[in-house]
Formats: C-alpha cells, sequence, structure tokens
C-alpha cells in the first residue's frame, strides 16, 4: 500500500483538483455533476470556502496530488450549522489504493475540530469501493434515492449516509 500526506489544499492545487475531479466526472462513478472543472473556476472556488469547510489534498511519495477531499455547507439553514456533507475525488490511478481512506479519516477529524455533529454524504450504491469504505469508517445507510439523477440518459439512484460525530 502507497504511504500518502495529507494537507490543506492551497491554491497551486486548483489545477490538480480539477484534473481528478473532472475524473469523476468523467468516469460517471462519484457525482451526478455533468460540467467539467477548470482549474480557474476550482482556485476560485477554493477562495470561497470558509474555514470551517476546509478543503484538503492527498499527495503520493512524490508530491504529486492524487486525491481530494472536503467538507461541505450541509444547508444553510440555522439549525443544519452542525451538519457538514463531505466529498472525496481520488485520481483513477490510485483509486482503491488507500487514498479514499486517509483522506476520509482526515476528514472525520476535521469534522470533530469544527464541532460538528453529524457528517453526511451522497454516493452511486453501485460504487461497491466507495461503499465499503463508507462502512469501515463508521457511515451507515440513511436510505437510496430512487432515480435521482439523468446520466447519459440513464436514470441513477444515489445512497444518503452519515456519520454521528
Amino acid at each position: 500500500m502507497t504511504s500518502y500526506a495529507v494537507r490543506p489544499a492551497t491554491p497551486e492545487d486548483a489545477a490538480a483538483i480539477a484534473l481528478v475531479y473532472n475524473q469523476g466526472i468523467e468516469d460517471r462513478v462519484a457525482t451526478l455533476e455533468t460540467e467539467l472543472r477548470t482549474a480557474g473556476e476550482r482556485r476560485q472556488w477554493l477562495a470561497s470556502r470558509s474555514a470551517r469547510h476546509p478543503v484538503i489534498v492527498a499527495e503520493n511519495e512524490r508530491g504529486e496530488v492524487v486525491g481530494w477531499g472536503s467538507l461541505n455547507v450541509f444547508n444553510a439553514r440555522e439549525a443544519y450549522r452542525s451538519v457538514a456533507d463531505l466529498s472525496v475525488y481520488i485520481e483513477r490511478g490510485y483509486r482503491g489504493k488507500g487514498a479514499g481512506r486517509v483522506l476520509l479519516a482526515r476528514l472525520i477529524e476535521l469534522g470533530r475540530e469544527h464541532g460538528f455533529h453529524k457528517l453526511v454524504l451522497s454516493a452511486f450504491p453501485f460504487n461497491e469501493a466507495g461503499m465499503r469504505l463508507y462502512e469501515r469508517m463508521g457511515f451507515r445507510t440513511v436510505g437510496i434515492y430512487r432515480e435521482q439523477g439523468l446520466l447519459d440518459g440513464q436514470w441513477v439512484d444515489t445512497i444518503v449516509m452519515e456519520k454521528l460525530l
């Protein structure tokens, strides 16, 4: 298994974050998003984030970004202030090699550090590796949204999961 360094994302990571995100979009394994992102758009996205909703990256032994994760606003209403949504995206060549695990573990730590009570995520049930990872890390299934999105002319389900911190 490869070892990874996890650190906060910087504006210089925008191109790598866009590349990894675009692979997730193109491969239809991780998101209902269909618009590819640019480094400039990701740089603006990074700049707009609050300290309570960080973006982190995983680097391989050569210092290359091979994945990223983030804590996101779940809902703008004050009653949901203690709930964060999360995202994890891994470069194609590093999927199944532990990068997702180290990113998810750090996001859980960050959730606790930032005072969140619960983390939630939405994923594709057919992403078997992702489902195994989330379950191993203590997430439980809340439910399935049937035919939640239309990708390439096909309706796809999403699974909603949560972890109380």
